[in-house]
């Protein structure tokens, strides 16, 4: 029997491959005909278009077109790599921002079903506002003083994400594309970002980043929504973004993580910088790169000096995501409530047992199909 081959044009199929971001070697060695599909010399099958599509996380209609789609991410974007715009995105970071969305979409109709009042602090204020009265007001709202954050950074963001997901912000944190492991976030691409709305505000924090560096995304991103205003962003504490929004957020969630009051005649040792930016982080439970910021902010170092400590800390942080890659990822039913979020999971299982939301759609946004998996789940918050 022949195969029927399929006449889709050489360059969507580079496109797709770039697009995917994947090895040129992992494709070729699930596809090894794909230099000649690419050359034109050959063309795939039907079968193996689809494969390929579904390898790229291409959808296969794409490749029937005459050229690639413009596929802009549907919010501001801030991300740079130094002062430069990125411009683009990554398959995975596009379907994480569009699962939000539909996450976010689902429960602004729950809260106006339920007469939900909106959150008071979403767009509150501008980048006009003072930073350290800014910073003031969020600490105060969620009750996340040092003092306040726990024994550990894990305690910490626990706390945090606790704290904004009682004042109605729907705190997703996940390492993955949905529920497929086999697609992880990178973490250089990008770190969080923030869908602001006065009923139903969400923030993704990226969970394949440190502990650390999360509870800053995550404080970077409930500035935003101060703000009222969606982004994606690095989050990156490495200098000082050209953007003013960026710049005021990522001010405002230093601040709030550690403030410079509380420096202030603080003992810092400058011949032993490392172990200071340890003894700062445990203490704040803050990255050592957010503590190595403050002492820069504080005159502690110079801007030589800083962006030489920086980079050198940095590569420390990077070895230690290496190493910890590959690592289990917890009890489910204790990890996909801060994936999907629990004020999230919570009143969509609610709605789902009151007969409001089909179980089909309830199980495709938390990412899971059996009706045992979600009974048990609900046992478990509480909610049957």
């Amino acid at each position: 029997m022949v195969s029927l081959r399929v006449p889709v044009r050489p360059v969507m199929l580079r496109w797709a491959r770039r697009r995917s971001r994947l090895e040129p070697d992992v494709l070729l060695r699930k596809f090894p005909a794909l230099a000649s599909w690419e050359a034109g010399t050959k063309q795939p099958t039907l079968k193996q278009l689809e494969k390929f599509a579904k390898a790229t996380h291409t959808p296969v209609g794409y490749l029937f077109l005459s050229e690639p789609p413009d596929e802009p991410i549907p919010i501001p974007d801030f991300r740079t790599i130094g002062d430069i715009e990125i411009g683009h995105a990554s398959p995975d970071l596009l379907d994480t921002i569009y699962q939000c969305q539909q996450r976010q979409e689902w429960y602004r109709d729950y809260a106006r079903l339920h007469r939900e009042d909106p959150v008071p602090f979403v767009g509150s204020l501008t980048v006009d506002a003072d930073v350290v009265a800014a910073a003031s007001q969020m600490r105060r709202v969620l009750a996340f003083a040092p003092e306040q954050r726990g024994p550990t950074w894990s305690a910490a963001l626990r706390r945090l994400i606790d704290e904004a997901d009682e004042h109605g912000v729907l705190v997703m944190v996940s390492g993955v594309v949905g529920s497929n492991t086999h697609r992880k976030l990178d973490p250089a691409e990008f770190r969080g970002f923030a869908l602001s709305d006065s009923l139903a505000p969400v923030i993704f924090v990226n969970g394949a980043d440190t502990k650390a560096a999360q509870i800053f995304t995550l404080a970077h991103e409930l500035a935003h929504l101060w703000l009222g205003e969606s982004a994606v962003s690095d989050a990156n504490m490495a200098g000082s973004p050209a953007n003013a929004t960026e710049r005021w957020c990522n001010q405002v969630a230093a601040e709030f993580l550690l403030p410079l009051s509380q420096l202030e005649g603080f003992d810092i040792d400058r011949n032993d910088i490392s172990n200071e930016l340890q003894r700062l982080a445990r203490r704040f439970k803050v990255s050592t790169l957010v503590s190595l910021r403050r002492l820069y902010d504080l005159g502690y170092l110079t801007a030589a000096q800083y962006r030489d400590e920086f980079a050198a800390e940095l590569e420390r942080v990077l070895e230690i995501l290496e190493e910890r890659d590959g690592a289990g990822g917890g009890n489910f039913y204790s990890t996909k409530p801060v994936q999907v979020s629990k004020r999230f999971t919570r009143a969509l299982i609610v709605s789902t047992l009151e007969g409001q939301t089909l179980h089909r759609d309830a199980f495709q946004m938390l990412g899971f199909k059996k009706v045992s998996t979600f009974n048990e789940l609900a046992a478990r918050l509480g909610v049957i």
